[in-house]
C-alpha cells in the first residue's frame, strides 16, 4: 500500500527535480529569451513562503524540498535578470 508519506515524497521529488532542465540550459546556454521575470519572482517569493509554511507546521519534508526548489528558481531568476541587465547595458554603452 502506497502511504500519504510516500505520494507526498514523491510529489515533493517531481515538482524539484523539473526545474533542473530549466536551470541547466539558463546556466549552461545563458540563453533567457522564454523566461517570465514576473513569473520567476512570483513563483521564488511563493516557494520561500512554502519553506516558513513548512517550518510552522514542523515539516521537514516540505522545509526541504522547497529549499532545493528555492534555490533552482533562484538561479533562474538571478541569472535571467543578470543577463538581461548586462545585454541593456551593452545595448546602451553601443548608442554612445
Amino acid at each position: 500500500m502506497i502511504t500519504e508519506s510516500a505520494i507526498g515524497t514523491l510529489a515533493a521529488f517531481l515538482t524539484t527535480v523539473s526545474f533542473v532542465p530549466q536551470v541547466v540550459r539558463v546556466v549552461r546556454h545563458r540563453e533567457t529569451a522564454g523566461i517570465s521575470l514576473l513569473m520567476y519572482s512570483l513563483f521564488t517569493v511563493g516557494v520561500g513562503m512554502w519553506i516558513v509554511y513548512g517550518w510552522m507546521i514542523d515539516s521537514a519534508p516540505v522545509v526541504v524540498a522547497n529549499g532545493i526548489t528555492l534555490a533552482l528558481a533562484a538561479t533562474v531568476l538571478g541569472t535571467t535578470a543578470y543577463l538581461r541587465g548586462a545585454s541593456r547595458e551593452r545595448i546602451a554603452a553601443s548608442r554612445h
